[in-house]
């Protein structure tokens, strides 16, 4: 053999000597059809969840009479049809104790807005069996903050189930990087449903007259899901609460094109600017409702047809109208004329008290704030969130584990940015507007009565916005005394002042009352 053939055939030795090192080092090859040498492993698989439920029970005297009751606080998990869990959804449930027919003992859904917010407000605030410690006037006492029972609870009428749409609350998405998949107009409401027609089929409440009760964007919520209940599950209702709503998002934006929210917010500024005696003499001393029914009066009338002439007014009705706004909202002609006739929320609440250095609450104008800087153009905050925000999450973080023994190491979202951003789905260039599925729903479940409620002081969802929207949602006359209207003096959360909560338990109850059989 010649020399040139034994060096060649070592140097093929050796390469095979490295080639088997290298496959050793790697370890076995990868198994499976198409495989590749650097496939990932398949992610774990996410972490059992499971539902999980306290149950305890008590007693309220409502009315002068005891009430004996069930709370269950728990989560519900949504599914596939394949068993797969989506999300873990939060509740808590309250049902009356000795009730021998179901069918004729009457089951409420309820939760708050946001979107975001739990259903904290409603809960401790007016519906449930108990609630925040304020003082007369809505605002907290000094902390240690307290809860007390609620005498003004419509327990004794119908049974009540508090939702935490998913990611407020305790209610999470699962796995939790998909809750993007349930923070939409549409998606939300698809989930909501869905725990109602668990909730009512778990618990053969399918024979129970059903009631909806919303607040803020909760009233948007309700009003999407009194068809969807209808038409996708065959839930019919037979009542919807809406408190502080918002059916129609065109007339609470303030958007350069939009002037429809201007002359609709004048009757509240003039509420405000009378409750901090900011109004002429003659205007302040004829008290409250007089004030508001001469800003009605103008807003629907002149102010309107001003802001549609738009830049084709005359001089001498420019001066009229800026004279006019002055009267009904306490503001200077100079700040009326320098904001072009179209003073925003944000601005007016910032603007009425500022030679006082104050500010006025969004959800409640009647309080007052103190910013830095005096010489802004919006609040620093909201001074009547500020006044329940710290008083409604201790008390209720402390209830649901002393006394309702649920226990549970996650931050309980009262209002969460978490939700951010939100879908709005088919309303892509137009303004949310759901008043027509609420008329499709009226119309087509004769049975179907509505109730809202407005507080004179809301500066987020003003009361004559709400008029509005009622009066613009092409019902039938055959259905229109089947939407019943009250209003009181507070604010967003009107039920924080004593007498409105007095006054919203005597409407709520005569309401509940006039949907049943």
């Amino acid at each position: 053999m010649s020399r040139i053939t034994v060096l060649f055939l070592a140097g093929i030795l050796t390469l095979a000597l490295f080639a088997q090192r290298g496959a050793n080092r790697q370890g076995p090859p990868p198994q499976g059809e198409g495989a590749g040498a650097n496939q990932a492993a398949p992610p774990a698989p996410p972490p059992k969840v499971e539902e999980k439920t306290s149950k305890t029970e008590h007693s309220i005297t409502i009315n002068g009479q005891t009430i004996k009751y069930t709370a269950v606080a728990g989560t519900m998990l949504l599914k596939k049809e394949d068993g797969t869990p989506t999300a873990s959804m939060f509740y808590i449930a309250y049902t009356k104790e000795g009730v021998t027919d179901a069918s004729r003992r009457p089951l409420t859904f309820a939760f708050n807005g946001g979107p975001g917010s739990s259903s904290v407000w409603l809960h401790m605030g007016t519906l449930g069996p108990k609630r925040v410690v304020m003082d007369a006037e809505g605002n907290p006492t000094p902390p240690p903050y307290k809860f007390a029972d609620n005498e003004y609870s419509l327990l004794d009428l119908t049974d009540l189930v508090f939702i935490d749409p998913v990611s407020t609350g305790y209610s999470r998405a699962i796995p939790e990087n998909t809750a993007r998949n349930f923070h939409g107009l549409d998606a939300d409401r698809n989930s909501v449903a869905e725990f109602i027609r668990l909730y009512t089929t778990r618990n053969a409440r399918w024979e129970s007259p059903k009631f909806l009760a919303g607040e803020s964007y909760g009233t948007t919520r309700a009003a999407a899901l009194s068809n969807y209940l209808q038409d996708t599950m065959g839930i019919n209702l037979n009542g919807i609460i809406l408190l502080s709503a918002v059916l129609d998002f065109g007339v609470i934006r303030f958007d350069t094109g939009n002037d429809l929210p201007y002359p609709l917010f004048l009757p509240t500024y003039t509420a405000a600017a009378w409750y901090h005696k900011k109004l002429p003499k003659d205007l302040q001393a004829a008290g409250l409702q007089k004030a508001i029914e001469e800003s009605k009066r103008y807003a629907s009338g002149p102010y309107t047809l001003a802001l549609f002439k738009g830049d084709s007014m005359s001089a001498e009705e420019r001066s009229a109208v800026v004279k006019n706004l002055a009267r009904l909202t306490g503001l200077s002609p100079t700040f009326i004329e320098e904001n072009n006739l179209r003073v925003r929320a944000g601005r007016f609440e910032k603007e009425l008290l500022r030679d006082e250095r104050r500010t006025l609450g969004r959800y409640d104008s009647r309080l007052e704030g103190v910013d830095e800087d005096a010489a802004g153009t919006n609040p620093e905050y909201d001074p009547s969130y500020a006044s329940v925000q710290g008083a409604f999450t201790a008390a209720w973080n402390q209830y649901v584990r002393t006394d309702l023994k649920f226990e549970s190491d996650l931050q309980y979202e009262v209002l969460t940015g978490r939700v951010n951003p939100w879908s709005y789905e088919d309303y892509q260039n137009r303004y949310v507007d759901v008043a027509g599925t609420l008329r499709e729903a009226m119309t087509q479940n004769a049975g179907l009565k509505v109730f809202v409620g407005a507080g004179y002081y809301d500066l987020a969802t003003p009361f004559y916005s709400v008029e509005y929207t009622l009066s613009h949602m092409g019902l039938d006359p055959k259905f229109r005394d089947h939407i019943s209207m009250s209003y009181y003096e507070a604010g967003h959360m009107m039920y924080t002042q004593l007498k409105s909560l007095q006054k919203a338990r005597q409407d709520l109850g005569k309401f509940v009352a006039s949907c049943l059989p």
